[in-house]
């Protein structure tokens, strides 16, 4: 499980960074949160192909988080992509990405589905499910939450002291089946133990509010906007952000064990004051920058 941080800026993007976009890739999934423009071009120079993304999850429809996905779109029409792409945003997003063809002029041979997240769990898998709830942004916005279900990992010291070889008895076993080998049932608690899986929430545009709270609870990791330091509080909430200490105290309240803040205002030239103002109330902290790669 990687997370690559493809563009860490707010509404301008400066030299240094780009508008929001944060790819997860895990196993045959990638999974894109918000594509802001020129996202195509940083997967390029991240060595990340296109056609690696299955998922793309947008939080709202503000330019910003999403002016990069028509020309992503156009990329992957044109080049040998296969299955079908999945997007999913908030209520308005059907219409939005139809009113978005009209908008354009490009071959629509690209497959795609697109679907409409409401509150709770709207994607469940073999691996991992997607829940969403909604935050307050002045329009329609959404907090994405990726968990990973719990994983039943074989020790295999333990089955090599029973004797049982490697191949699909040890897969039984890794599925919760119990075995019979030389006589003697086996059964998957014997040799194995549940791994729990990691929790990624994915916070941006908003003030605190209770869907905050639901989306960034019990995190491994809560990658938050922080587009302005506290002394800009009153601007915050005028335009529907947090500043870096509303990302601290949700991390705090949430529990969350890790925050990675992103969203800053190109008003910052670097990220010193962000950090200070999050860290006096939430310690485990990373302000990331484009690029940047966290393994989980």
């Amino acid at each position: 499980m990687q997370l690559t941080f493809l563009g860490t800026s707010s509404m301008v993007p400066t030299k240094e960074r780009n508008q929001t976009a944060v790819f997860l890739s895990y196993g045959s999934e990638g999974i894109l949160f918000d594509c802001g423009e020129g996202t195509q071009r940083q997967f390029k120079i991240a060595g990340i192909p296109l056609n690696k993304v299955t998922k793309i999850l947008l939080s709202h429809w503000h330019g910003d988080h999403v002016l990069g996905l028509p020309g992503l779109m156009q990329t992957l029409s044109s080049t040998d992509y296969n299955g079908t792409l999945e997007i999913y945003g908030p209520i308005g997003t059907k219409k939005r990405i139809e009113s978005m063809f009209q908008a354009f002029v490009f071959d629509k041979r690209l497959d795609f589905r697109v679907k409409e997240a409401k509150q709770g769990v709207f994607f469940d898998g073999m691996d991992f499910q997607l829940e969403a709830y909604p935050l307050e942004h002045g329009i329609e916005t959404l907090g994405f939450r990726f968990i990973e279900k719990d994983k039943r990992k074989v020790d295999m010291k333990k089955a090599r002291k029973l004797g049982i070889p490697e191949g699909p008895l040890i897969g039984r076993l890794q599925q919760g089946t119990s075995i019979e080998y030389n006589g003697k049932k086996i059964k998957p608690e014997d040799v194995t133990e549940m791994e729990k899986g990691k929790i990624i929430a994915y916070v941006t545009d908003t003030v605190l509010c209770d869907g905050c709270y639901k989306t960034a609870d019990n995190a491994d990791l809560l990658i938050c906007e922080a587009t302005y330091a506290s002394k800009l509080v009153d601007k915050s909430e005028e335009y529907g952000h947090l500043t870096a200490r509303h990302a601290g105290q949700l991390a705090n309240k949430a529990n969350a064990k890790q925050l990675v803040l992103i969203h800053f205002s190109a008003r910052y030239k670097n990220t010193q004051e962000i950090e200070e103002d999050a860290r006096n109330v939430f310690d485990n902290i990373i302000c990331a920058k484009d690029f940047m790669r966290i393994e989980l």
